[in-house]
């Protein structure tokens, strides 16, 4: 009866259960399995030696990209315990994104948020008052030149020039997602298509480098 609980024992300690997410940033040049899969198995003691195994030391000094197989993962595995059973519940094709460490300066985090909260000031006065205006935009600028210097406006002030430099440049700055603060747990309609583009573009990461040979892949 020892011998066969044993045996069972030994069954479940034999399998090995990985989970891979399909976009995994980095900001070691050394990455380690730990980095970019998650390992289940009985054998704690298997799954603590494997995560500290390296599988990709990084040269470069700038952010990129390096897309891998599942199979690299199993042949590290396999190196060290070739008997394990590998169960794959994750990605079959995933990315590994490596993002330098860079040191947060304070004074420049919080004046970044002062400039955002004038921005937001400003533009809300701005919508406001084009939409009293039934979003006539001209009138909304000739009187405001009016009441700051005292007089109508004669031809193109610096009011349109900022309009036609900032709308484009607000537009490009918004659609590029830089802050993560949400009001609600429900994502945004640009969050949603954000997602999209990130499925979309490491799709095409992915099939360029097979094409191109550039997947690392087993041996």
């Amino acid at each position: 009866m020892g011998i066969v609980r044993r045996q069972l024992s030994d069954m479940k300690n034999n399998y090995l259960y990985v989970k891979v997410d399909k976009n995994n940033r980095v900001s070691n040049k050394v990455v380690c399995l730990e980095d970019v899969a998650k390992l289940y198995s009985a054998d704690k003691l298997m799954v603590n030696e494997l995560n500290h195994q390296v599988i990709l030391i990084i040269k470069e000094e700038k952010s990129s990209n390096y897309t891998f197989s599942i199979l690299k993962i199993i042949e590290v595995i396999s190196k060290f315990y070739p008997e394990v059973v590998i169960i794959n519940l994750g990605q079959v094709d995933f990315i590994v994104q490596y993002q330098p460490a860079k040191k947060i300066i304070k004074f420049i985090e919080y004046a970044k948020v002062v400039f955002v909260c004038f921005i937001v000031f400003f533009g809300a006065a701005f919508a406001i008052m084009t939409f009293n205006m039934d979003v006539n935009v001209k009138d909304v600028f000739d009187k405001v030149y009016e009441l700051i210097m005292g007089s109508e406006k004669e031809g193109g002030t610096i009011l349109e020039i900022s309009y036609s430099i900032g709308l484009p440049l607000g537009i490009i700055i918004f659609f590029n997602h830089f802050s993560k603060v949400k009001l609600g747990n429900d994502p945004t309609p640009l969050q949603v298509q954000l997602r999209l583009f990130e499925e979309n573009l490491e799709k095409t990461l992915i099939e360029n480098a097979n094409r191109e040979g550039k997947s690392i892949d087993a041996d």
